[in-house]
């Protein structure tokens, strides 16, 4: 799906395209952008255009592959076999997530050697909500229902994002996430509705920590994000964090009453003048805190992270050193 723009013929605003002045490109590009068109990634695109899709891309795929670490320390603790396979095929997902973005990225002319080395060494960031640690067999419930269930809400606009690979990625992603989710409520429907008093208070706890991390995950309302209106503008987002964030309140409450579980929170209520559930304060203290670098977990994620980059670096370099050789052999034969 990512080298299709590649082979797209010339048209006007493409690379190959006649020579035009900065403001007329620009007015073309916003034109096109007006228009519902996809961008592609040989088409000309302002720089701070291009700058803020490395950034979000980059980072949405970062929170991929970082999210793999909570829920993998759980796969050899899972309580069934079944289980364990669900868990196990879950995680493995996220890594082709991580996979379909990185390359996303790519195609802008940033290297994944650079994207990474931006999130090794505190420059790039990832989603908050993977500094949180995951305590007991209900958090992996949690995070499938929750977590996912916020990450469905903000990526489905993306499948219709301005800059194509993006949006084309987007849409295998958010199928697949929708079975997390899934997979999630599953595990917390059977242990809230066949399990012991002991199980039911597990998930009840799980779901007291997770739920305002949850509501975090949409960013900071809208007046103080830095980056959405511009980004809305140019149809890399479509919806703002405060619509979105009110949508995922008002489809939890409906299924926090099917599980059986309270969302804890005084002030979670109905109002009809709205049509939506009004809701307590969020500790955006709490939120900058943990984007900073002070979560319970940051420093354990991304230690994990350098790590991993380390102990793999042999592995790289000897597909690295079997595609030179076999490119020379390959060009030795057609030499022949």
């Amino acid at each position: 799906m990512y080298t299709q723009a590649m082979d797209t013929a010339a048209r006007e605003g493409h690379a190959s395209a006649p020579e035009l002045a900065p403001t007329e490109r620009e007015q073309r590009f916003e034109a096109r952008i007006a228009a519902g068109e996809y961008v592609e990634s040989k088409d000309w695109m302002p720089d701070h255009y291009r700058r803020t899709l490395v950034r979000q891309i980059s980072q949405h795929a970062h929170s991929e592959i970082v999210g793999m670490l909570p829920e993998g320390n759980w796969i050899t603790r899972a309580p069934t076999l079944k289980r364990k396979a669900i868990l196990l095929a879950k995680v493995q997902d996220e890594g082709g997530h991580g996979l379909y973005l990185y390359a996303a990225a790519e195609t802008l002319g940033t290297s994944r050697d650079e994207m990474i080395e931006a999130l090794h060494n505190g420059q790039a960031k990832y989603s908050s909500i993977f500094n949180y640690p995951t305590l007991t067999w209900a958090d992996v419930g949690v995070i499938g229902w929750l977590v996912d269930g916020a990450a469905i809400m903000n990526q489905i606009p993306l499948c219709r994002c301005s800059y194509g690979p993006y949006a084309r990625a987007m849409i295998r992603v958010c199928r697949e996430e929708s079975f997390h989710q899934r997979q999630g409520f599953d595990a917390l429907y059977a242990m809230m509705s066949q399990g012991t008093q002991a199980q039911r208070d597990m998930v009840q706890e799980a779901v007291n920590r997770w739920w305002w991390p949850s509501l975090m995950m949409f960013g900071p309302p809208d007046g103080e994000s830095t980056h959405s209106e511009q980004s809305m503008r140019w149809g890399i987002k479509r919806i703002g964090n405060d619509e979105l964030r009110q949508k995922f309140i008002d489809a939890a409450v409906e299924q926090a009453k099917v599980l059986g579980v309270d969302l804890q929170d005084p002030q979670l209520k109905w109002n009809p003048e709205r049509g939506h559930h009004d809701h307590g304060p969020i500790d955006w203290d709490e939120f900058w805190r943990v984007v900073g670098g002070d979560g319970p977990c940051n420093r354990d994620r991304l230690a994990a992270r350098v790590r991993a980059r380390e102990e793999g670096a042999w592995v790289r370099e000897a597909a690295m050193a079997h595609a030179r050789k076999r490119a020379a052999c390959d060009a030795a034969a057609q030499a022949a």
